[in-house]
């Protein structure tokens, strides 16, 4: 950690595409790792990276490719991750989907939307902007 109470930032640039979903993981767990995060929150916040990483490469950029950042940054007391995905492509706010109805069955629940849901039920805070034309969403989860 650097500085007092600072925040410690890591960020990766890549190419938006389902293939680099591998990579972010690798790079987000490296830093989870370097705190200690226990298992169970390491695997949600994996779930929520893939369901965002995904959703950037299927429908951020239409025809050409495009890039994202994914920043990871801890902050302290209580012992935080905060994680920002930046992406050049069209305006989508996830987070203005409707959440599903979960009392349904399965068979009865319309297709989609699960996965952010999810993402939004595991995490402490998820926030989206779109700005200087770019989609940011950031989400933070504590860690102890």
């Amino acid at each position: 950690m650097d500085g007092e109470g600072g925040m410690d930032m890591k960020e990766l640039e890549i190419e938006a595409k389902r293939a680099n979903l591998d990579n972010v993981l690798a790079f987000v767990d490296g830093e989870l790792e370097k705190v200690d995060c226990p298992v169970k929150i390491q695997m949600q916040i994996e779930i929520a990276v893939e369901e965002i990483f995904v959703n950037i490469a299927s429908y951020a950029y239409e025809k050409e490719r495009g890039s994202a950042v994914i920043r990871v940054e801890m902050e302290k007391e209580p012992l935080t991750a905060v994680l920002t995905f930046i992406d050049h492509g069209i305006p989508y706010d996830p987070l203005a989907k409707e959440d599903p109805d979960v009392t349904l069955s399965a068979e009865e629940r319309k297709i989609g939307g699960l996965g952010i849901y999810m993402v939004k039920k595991s995490m402490d805070d998820i926030h989206y902007e779109h700005k200087d034309g770019k989609n940011i969403l950031m989400f933070r989860k504590r860690l102890e």
